[in-house]
């Protein structure tokens, strides 16, 4: 009996064990990651920054490669960050991030290309080549552009619609609320009010004045909030 109980005891310990050091690598792995994104982004952005001195300061090959670099990366992001943000609420914008991810492929394997040309030394050659990187700058931020565009398109269009529909709606509710009648008393009990009928005063519809407004309704920053009765 003793030996079981030991033996279990033994067992529960190696599992706590087990547990910690599982959690404690999780643990390190998320940190980890959160320490290496922090680091891509501090690049990216000291990056970022170099370019747009380089693309106004610097004249010439040198001025010029740096501003196809800057229009590359702000168009691909700009519209990765769109694509991300929208398919979370419209799930047909899946099929676009998954064709920006293979536009992205070649996106950077252009930046490469404009990096490596960046540190050439023979810029005579690589004036030559300005034009063909210039085109496919071109073919790639106009078709990340239009992805981006596209999206906002659709986003702005449903929100029309929806906006169309709220309002024709709220224009019945509100032609119904001008067509009022005091409700008629029949043999001393009173009517229960129907739609588009005002409520009597002291009738049931007085119910939610008095038990106050339901917690559980949505808040809007818009509101103001109630001012406490006084008594004098």
């Amino acid at each position: 009996m003793e030996a079981t109980i030991i033996t279990i005891m033994a067992l529960l310990f190696l599992s706590f064990v087990a547990l910690g050091v599982f959690v404690t690598v999780k643990v390190a792995k998320a940190a980890a990651r959160g320490v290496d994104r922090t680091i891509d982004q501090a690049r990216r952005t000291v990056e970022e920054t170099t370019l747009r001195a380089k693309s106004f300061g610097q004249a010439g090959t040198a001025g010029e490669l740096a501003r196809l670099r800057l229009s590359l990366r702000t168009s691909m992001r700009a519209t990765q960050e769109a694509l991300q943000a929208g398919v979370g609420e419209d799930a047909s914008l899946k099929e676009s991030l998954d064709l920006f991810h293979r536009l992205s492929a070649h996106g950077l394997e252009l930046d490469a290309d404009l990096k490596r040309m960046e540190r050439e030394p023979d810029r005579a050659w690589v004036a030559g080549q300005l034009p063909e990187l210039a085109a496919r700058t071109e073919r790639i931020t106009g078709s990340a552009d239009a992805l981006r565009r596209a999206a906002r398109d659709r986003a702005v269009k449903f929100a029309e619609d929806d906006l169309s529909t709220l309002s024709a709606q709220i224009d019945v509710e509100a032609g119904a609320l001008r067509h009022w009648t005091r409700p008629e008393a029949t043999q001393g009990t009173t009517q229960p009010a129907g739609p588009g009928r005002e409520t009597a005063p002291g009738s049931g519809g007085e119910r939610s004045a008095i038990t106050g407004p339901d917690p559980r309704r949505t808040a809007y920053p818009w509101e103001k909030s109630a001012r406490p009765e006084t008594t004098t």
